[in-house]
């Protein structure tokens, strides 16, 4: 085996380095793009990055020359990708560019921003309540922290805290680490599948999506519900997002909970939030608050605090 064959073999889990699956594809091409993908680990770009960028560049390289930027540039003219994935290769054929020392001007495409598909919980419970024993832990863990796929294999035993109820995170893609509560159910979940590994999950995300396609498009046509369809992993954390927003109305604890880095992140789920809920009417139970201890005892019911006059404070729970 080559050099850069024995190299190759070390990113099996990242399923790049199969030439089986590269028909099509001259050798020499094949050869630079498999140089591109050791000098993006180089780089330290995340798995999941360099498995979707070495995927695009070979169904490209299937039908163009990748090393003509004139010829690529018609090929994304003429295709029927939308501007969102067209704009996404771009990205990943700027970095490729880059590595060969080949300079051009990128096309624009304006992408149309569209905002996530949010399922009801009666529908993620679903597939909780028909997948087999992993798969419903990892929907379950997703839908109670809104955690990424990425993290969520990263989860070790260690990280699960059955006493205080929590699980700790490490983060990726440049988010910040939190540690999060989880459910007394969960933690059954959790504690009842096999301990074969350091980690709690399959390692592999492109394994357990695989699955979760299977069982969701099998669900959808048992209930005749398309929408499952479209409940990916991704989804939980939009889910989650929203949620939580809905019931604090807190951007600031939303951006805490998911991790993110800038609050500018988080604003998407204001506009979810607002488009899901716009046909609700709120109600709201309303306290006053004579002394620090009725303060504590609202609190501790769920209350919200709204604002004080003097020395009375004011809260409202929505019923």
């Amino acid at each position: 085996m080559t050099g850069w064959g024995r190299s190759l073999g070390r990113y099996d889990d990242t399923r790049l380095a199969s030439l089986n699956t590269s028909l099509g594809i001259d050798p020499r091409t094949l050869g630079i793009i498999t140089e591109f993908l050791l000098d993006q680990r180089k780089e330290g770009r995340a798995s999941e990055t360099i498995r979707t960028r070495i995927q695009s560049l070979k169904q490209v390289a299937r039908v163009t020359t990748l090393d003509d930027p004139d010829k690529v540039k018609q090929y994304l003219a003429d295709s029927k990708w939308n501007n969102k994935t067209k704009t996404k290769f771009i990205d990943t054929y700027s970095a490729y560019l880059r590595y060969r020392q080949i300079t051009w001007t990128p096309p624009k495409y304006m992408a149309t921003t569209q905002l996530p598909f949010i399922p009801t919980e009666q529908e993620i419970d679903l597939l909780i309540a028909s997948t087999g024993k992993m798969l419903s832990t990892v929907i379950q863990t997703l839908k109670e922290t809104g955690i990424r796929i990425g993290e969520l294999v990263l989860l070790t035993w260690l990280d699960l805290d059955t006493e205080r109820k929590v699980l700790s995170i490490t983060p990726e893609k440049n988010s910040n680490p939190r540690i999060l509560p989880i459910s007394d159910k969960l933690i059954g979940m959790i504690n009842s599948l096999p301990k074969k590994r350091k980690t709690i999950f399959q390692p592999k995300k492109q394994a357990l999506r695989d699955y979760l396609c299977i069982q969701r498009k099998a669900l959808a046509e048992k209930l005749n519900n398309p929408r499952l369809q479209k409940i990916s992993f991704h989804t939980l954390r939009h889910w989650k997002g929203t949620m939580e927003y809905h019931e604090t109305k807190d951007i600031m604890h939303v951006k805490q909970i998911l991790g993110h880095k800038s609050v500018t992140s988080t604003q998407i789920y204001v506009n979810l939030e607002a488009a899901l809920f716009l046909q609700t009417t709120d109600h709201f139970t309303c306290k006053v608050a004579h002394n620090p201890q009725e303060e504590l005892e609202l609190i501790e019911s769920g209350f919200t605090h709204v604002n004080n006059r003097g020395e009375l404070a004011f809260y409202r729970k929505r019923k």
